[in-house]
């Protein structure tokens, strides 16, 4: 928030006050202007415009936003208005809270969004998103009146009371500008509408009404300024009240009927009571005095009002009503509202005798200080005299407080006031009005002669006793309330009677000054307010101007009232214009010698200044050499010293250096320890999982020859089984060809099946024996590529360990050995097979040429020829079973030798001629199988062997794969 000083023309930053987080929305000031309050939507803050500070802040919760924080007008209390419609009253010094406004009737509760207040602060005006108006008497605390504006209105955006100057601040006509752009001015009594302004296809944006109520300024949406006049609006804004006297009307109290809270808000004119025909009212018209017509029409004011009337009135009740008081001053003083004559004396602006004023007459409120300096700057350019007067601040003072609010009431009033109650003040000017004080002075010394001999007598004149009570115009001795009921007579009454009561207030407290002796007494006396009744001091002024003689009355000297003209303000000039016009040209001319003379004087001092400037310069450059010199030879010793510590710290630096170096290199062997000892870690990590692996390997490998042992004594067993099953078949089938000997055929033909199913069955199973041995041989040569490519891998990984790697390879050159030497011993096995398998098949095709041929020898041939198929199918089995066989040379030499026996005719032969020959080829095909026993023994034994060898000299998963 800034605040700017813009009176003087030039914009002048007074203050920069901090405090709201959130965008400034709303800003009172008090009407002292002492206390400002700002508004945001979460805080609202009260600052002190004295010192600028924040004195207090108001704290809400976030659920619970602010619509308006404003001072009530004329008051020291804070109303605060939030958005769940709750509204509090805070007293502005203790911020104590006064009261609270209950919630509204639920049937008529709107949320509130703009407010407004009359300027008497008895009334608030409340409206919201409705075309509901609530009033409440802020006094009562309670809400009055609810007013329904036309259906046309759905939200009210601003709400504003239209001012008057003569209404003492108790506002009836409340502006209201709605959400169609149009402003609607209602009389919140009668809830008439009075006029409007704005329209459908021209919306008002915003609207302020002048502080007179005079004017009215509106923001169009279209982005024009209209200015709209209030007396051309209505006629009956500023209407006088009815009479007082006009109609008598008995109407009984039975047929009154209590007003509803709620009422509508109607166009025209103020609707009248149907008249009945039964029942005629009954008037009664006062009569008017013929004789007395002149007077009457001389009485009469221009606002409708009687001065003779006013004046029983006020002899009645000694005082005017508050509320009509302006109104009837106006009539009284006849008013003519100037208001372009008056615009015209305010636009010359400020006077300069008054420029500084509130040096001379220091005033805490700066609204009343502008007020008042703009009025007695209207008064000078009026007219000359005024801005010589010493005393019109003081004349002024009082009305201008009364009429702050009205700038051009309060200028009329005082010049009415100067041109008839202060007739020939300026006749001896710039002295004191002699001639006025002469007159008080003649009736004081007709109504009390002691006192003015007690004045006589200690030195106390005119000037002294009258003077100050007529130059103040009786603001300092009284009272507000005893300012204003004084001036409501004297308004009402000749301008001698200003005269008779500074003689009445002289003669009311003759007590308190006879006892005076000291002439400061007296100056303090008239300059304070004492203890006096003004109905006293009143009632007196009218018996001094009843018994006072005509040829020392003062209305004698004086001229009646005369009222100021209309359209232009009247001449003044009843004062001695050569003495004016000289001391103006004095006053012009000592001007202009002190403006010389504070030119010269400004140079003198510019000049002088510049000789204490050059002074101090030289002054200055000679305590800067000195100051350079001694900061010289300091800098040189503190050079040295810097050199001393500079070598020091060379010589610690370098020392540093040295323990740095030798730290790094610690460190880089340590770095070197721990990184070999990382890798031996590492390494040795790597072994524990390769003795993992080399242990799961064995134990698997131990599992597959245990499996693969039970196996082959589990087809040993088979094999046996087979045997007997086939030595069965072989008895049962000799018993079959001895029974069946007769028939030839019959037998021929089942051994000829026989026969081919049996070589059948070797066939096949030659052929599968073949292939299991050719995928044994292919998984053996894949396992021998894996171990050479782990060897290759572990001698790279352990070259550090070549003792070890000798002797491992030269087992791994054995184990290799080895494993060639039974390849070639299983190639060989296979060929030789191959060759016994051709051998045999040839054999077979000389048994089928020969077999019908021999005959005889038929059944000892039969038996040597499945015994021979019996030995080869076992042979094969074990051979299938036990492909590395160590003895396999042995077989393949049985072969070559079985390939040297005799062929089937010629070991028939020989059976026939020689039997104990065919008993010896049993024995020796018994023999063999034994040996093919023997043999698997042999090689389970072997494999055992090698099994353990290898375990207790290589490591490697690879050459114990193999």
């Amino acid at each position: 928030i800034f605040l700017i000083f813009v009176e003087t023309g030039i914009l002048l930053l007074l203050s920069w006050m901090r405090g709201h987080e959130s965008s400034v929305f709303s800003i009172s000031v008090h009407a002292s202007g002492k206390y400002a309050i700002t508004t945001s939507s979460d805080t609202a803050q009260l600052w002190d415009l004295d010192t600028f500070q924040r004195k207090r802040k108001l704290n809400i919760r976030q659920s619970v936003g602010i619509q308006k924080v404003f001072f009530l007008p004329l008051s020291n209390t804070i109303l605060s208005c939030f958005k769940d419609n709750s509204i509090f009253a805070w007293e502005c010094d203790t911020l104590f809270c006064k009261y609270q406004l209950p919630a509204p009737p639920e049937s008529s509760s709107i949320l509130y969004k703009v407010f407004a207040v009359t300027r008497d602060g008895r009334i608030l005006a409340a409206g919201g998103k409705s075309n509901h108006l609530h009033l409440w008497c802020l006094e009562a605390t309670q809400l009055f009146r609810i007013i329904q504006m036309p259906t046309k209105v759905r939200a009210i955006r601003h709400l504003e009371f239209l001012p008057d100057s003569f209404d003492a601040g108790s506002n009836q006509v409340l502006g209201v500008l709605s959400q169609d752009g149009i402003m609607r001015f209602v009389n919140i009594q009668t809830c008439k509408l009075l006029f409007e302004i704005g329209s459908l296809d021209e919306g008002i944006s915003s609207s302020v009404i002048s502080p007179h109520g005079r004017y009215i300024a509106s923001i169009m949406e279209n982005g024009s300024l209209n200015i709209y006049s209030v007396q051309a609006l209505t006629q009956e804004i500023n209407k006088p009240p009815p009479p007082l006297v006009k109609v008598i009307e008995d109407i009984p109290k039975s047929k009154l009927n209590s007003v509803d809270l709620k009422m509508k808000v109607t166009s025209g004119r103020v609707q009248q009571p149907a008249k009945s025909r039964e029942s005629k009212i009954q008037t009664r018209i006062l009569k008017q005095d013929l004789t007395g017509n002149f007077e009457s029409k001389e009485n009469e004011l221009s606002d409708g009002l009687n001065k003779k009337r006013l004046q029983i009135l006020l002899k009645g009740y000694g005082e005017y009503p508050t509320k009509y008081r302006m109104f009837i001053w106006r009539s009284l003083l006849q008013l003519p509202e100037n208001h372009t004559a008056f615009s015209s004396l305010i636009d010359k602006g400020t006077h300069v005798a008054f420029l500084n004023l509130q040096k001379i007459y220091p005033i805490k409120s700066r609204k009343l200080l502008r007020v008042l300096q703009r009025t007695l700057s209207a008064l000078a350019h009026w007219s000359v005299i005024f801005s010589d007067t010493p005393y019109l601040p003081l004349l002024a003072f009082p009305f201008v407080k009364l009429f702050q609010n009205n700038q051009l009431i309060c200028f009329e009033v005082v010049a009415t006031l100067i041109i008839n109650w202060c007739q020939h003040w300026f006749e001896y000017f710039p002295n004191p009005p002699i001639n006025i004080l002469s007159m008080i002075e003649n009736v004081l010394a007709f109504h009390d002669k002691e006192l003015l001999q007690h004045f006589i007598d200690h030195d106390v004149t005119s000037q002294l006793y009258a003077w100050p009570l007529l130059e103040t115009v009786f603001s300092e001795v009284l009272t507000r309330e005893e300012w204003l009921k004084l001036f409501d007579n004297v308004f009402s009454n000749h301008p001698s009677f200003l005269l008779m009561t500074v003689v009445a207030y002289n003669v009311c407290s003759r007590a308190p000054l006879l006892n005076c002796n000291l002439k400061d007494d007296f100056q303090y006396f008239f300059h304070h307010r004492n203890n006096l009744d003004i109905s006293v001091v009143i009632r007196e002024v009218y018996r001094l101007m009843e018994t006072t003689p005509s040829d020392i009355h003062p209305d004698s000297m004086l001229d009646a009232f005369v009222a100021l003209t209309k359209g232009q303000y009247p001449v003044f000039n009843q004062y001695p214009k050569f003495i004016v016009d000289y001391q103006t040209q004095e006053r012009e001319r000592i001007r202009n010698d002190e403006l010389d003379y504070l030119r010269e004087r400004q140079t003198v001092e510019d000049m002088q200044a510049e000789v204490d400037q050059q002074r101090v310069e030289d002054e200055a450059w000679y305590q800067k050499q000195e100051l350079l010199h001694k900061a010289e030879e300091t800098r040189r010793a503190m050079l040295l010293q810097e050199e001393e510590k500079m070598i020091q710290q060379r010589q610690r630096l370098a020392a540093v250096k040295r323990e740095l170096k030798i730290k790094e290199i610690h460190l880089q062997d340590a770095a070197r320890r721990r990184f070999l000892k990382l890798q031996q870690d590492q390494r040795e990590m790597e072994l524990r999982r390769l003795d993992d692996e080399i242990g799961r390997k064995v134990h698997m490998r131990d599992q597959e020859i245990a499996t693969t042992a039970k196996d082959l004594e589990m087809r040993q067993l088979e094999l046996e089984l087979q045997k007997r099953l086939y030595e069965k078949n072989l008895t049962r089938n000799q018993e079959a060809v001895a029974k069946e000997m007769r028939e030839d055929a019959d037998v021929y033909r089942r051994k000829v099946d026989l026969e081919e199913h049996m070589f059948h069955k070797l066939i096949e199973t030659d052929q599968t024996q073949i292939q299991q041995t050719q995928k044994v041989i292919k998984e053996n040569m894949a396992k021998a590529e894996q171990v050479c490519l782990n060897n290759d891998w572990k001698i790279q990984t352990l070259h550090k360990q070549k003792c070890d790697d000798l002797q491992r390879t030269k087992c791994y050159q054995e184990v290799a050995r080895l494993l060639q030497e039974n390849r070639r011993k299983e190639t060989e096995v296979l060929n030789a097979m191959l060759e016994e398998e051709a051998k045999k098949w040839k054999e077979a095709e000389e048994k089928e040429f020969y077999l019908r041929s021999e005959k005889k020898a038929a059944a000892l041939s039969d038996a040597s020829r499945k015994q021979f198929l019996n030995q080869e199918i076992s042979a094969a089995v074990e051979h299938a079973e036990n492909p590395c066989n160590k003895e396999a040379p042995r077989f393949q030499n049985e072969q070559v030798a079985s390939s040297c026996l005799p062929r089937t005719s010629q070991l028939n032969d020989i059976s026939e001629m020689d039997p104990s020959a065919h008993i010896s080829l049993n024995r020796r095909t018994i023999e063999w199988d034994t040996t093919g026993q023997d043999l698997i023994k042999k090689v389970r034994n072997l494999r055992q062997r090698l099994t353990a060898q290898a375990r207790n000299r290589c490591q490697t998963p690879g050459l114990l794969a193999t």
